[in-house]
């Protein structure tokens, strides 16, 4: 059965005044994408490229210039007239937790409920002793969800970032919002923090069933939580699909090189195979299909077996150890820089001469852009 669609945006446009003689500044420029029910989207990108804004519309802070924006089958926004934010039916995470001070954890997570009302919880009676009871009830559910039904009484202070970023999602899931939004919610917590609270973020929304967008310009942690993403640059989406799909099978450059920090090796065809400056790559798919005759080869950082090599001109230039794996740079003859990456046990020290043997299956071709003539020249002399 087809999930009913949450979030839909058509053709959004948003420009700021400069308040210079260059006129307006286009922050986003014709975006448009769809959420269903259920769904967890990641918005990737590097920053300035929008993606903070786009969420900011969604939610109502920001106002759109052009295009329109729905939330289950109502539209909410267009160019003309908004809906205010507090009437989106939709909940925001902050970057900073934004929790009050101070009230404990559980008026914390309160506070919305009591504002909004009624409106948002089910089967509310009129009776405040039985209203104020309920809301002592779902502030017991949602603090259960996040696994921090002990810390009730805590005031934010007397809590590590991870349990205030859980308080804060907590407090947005209580008036059970149709969407929630986060703005780069694990940015400010150490890495091993960062690493455990995002497996809980989708275990958390992926058990009450909420539909959810969330900022990042971090790629693992988009490609952990997202069941889609979409990459931005410059304020348009690049491209949108699962994490394998974005991962292996990238529609740009930009795409490529920023979610798997891929190295690209400049090609040139020849009969049924690619040339490059470090060896040939067999062609595999039909020959029909490929109308290009040169181009740029993505190379991840996996793709490449590295060997001690004396005879060769490739040097080992760096050497990185990241716990369970090396990452290491390689300098080629026509001084290109490749970034590779191996197990524990293929230690090679910094200094070696090294052969690099290309390990794809299917070689990734994208238009070749003329600013490595030095290493297209070593591959026409291959």
């Amino acid at each position: 059965m087809e999930h009913s669609v949450i979030l839909q945006l058509k053709n959004i446009t948003k420009t700021y005044d400069s308040r210079t003689d260059r006129g307006n500044v286009l922050v986003l420029n014709d975006v448009s994408l769809t959420l269903k029910h259920g769904e967890l989207l990641g918005l990737l990108g590097p920053s300035g490229c929008g993606k903070t804004t786009l969420l900011r519309i969604m939610d109502g802070i920001e106002s759109i210039s052009q295009g329109t924006e729905g939330i289950a089958g109502r539209v909410v926004s267009t160019n003309s007239e908004a809906l205010a934010a507090e009437k989106r039916n939709t909940g925001m995470v902050f970057q900073d937790y934004a929790l009050f001070p101070h009230l404990t954890v559980e008026d914390n997570i309160a506070f919305g409920l009591k504002n909004q009302g009624k409106k948002h919880l089910k089967s509310v009676l009129s009776d405040k002793k039985k209203h104020n009871k309920q809301i002592k009830q779902r502030v017991e559910q949602v603090l259960e969800l996040v696994g921090l039904l002990d810390l009730r009484n805590r005031y934010p202070h007397q809590l590590s970032g991870g349990q205030q970023q859980r308080i804060s999602l907590a407090r947005a899931l209580a008036p059970q919002p149709a969407l929630i939004l986060l703005d780069e919610p694990l940015s400010n917590l150490d890495v091993q923090v960062r690493q455990r609270l995002r497996t809980e973020i989708r275990s958390i929304l992926k058990a009450v069933g909420t539909s959810a967008i969330f900022v990042t310009h971090d790629r693992e942690e988009a490609l952990a939580i997202s069941d889609k993403i979409a990459v931005m640059r410059s304020g348009k989406i690049e491209q949108i699909g699962t994490p394998e799909e974005i991962y292996l099978n990238p529609q740009s450059r930009f795409v490529g090189e920023f979610v798997t920090q891929a190295n690209f090796l400049p090609a040139i065809r020849k009969d049924r195979s690619w040339i490059t400056e470090l060896g040939e790559v067999k062609i595999s798919k039909d020959l029909a299909q490929i109308t290009t005759q040169q181009g740029e080869m993505m190379l991840r950082l996996e793709d490449s077996i590295l060997t001690p090599d004396r005879t060769s001109t490739a040097e080992m230039r760096d050497r990185q150890f990241l716990g369970k794996e090396y990452h290491y740079c390689v300098e080629t003859a026509s001084g290109k820089s490749i970034n590779a990456r191996t197990d524990l046990n293929n230690a090679i020290a910094v200094g070696t001469k090294v052969s690099l043997s290309l390990n794809i299956d299917t070689p990734k071709i994208f238009p070749f852009s003329a600013k490595d003539n030095k290493s297209l020249a070593k591959v026409r002399a291959t």
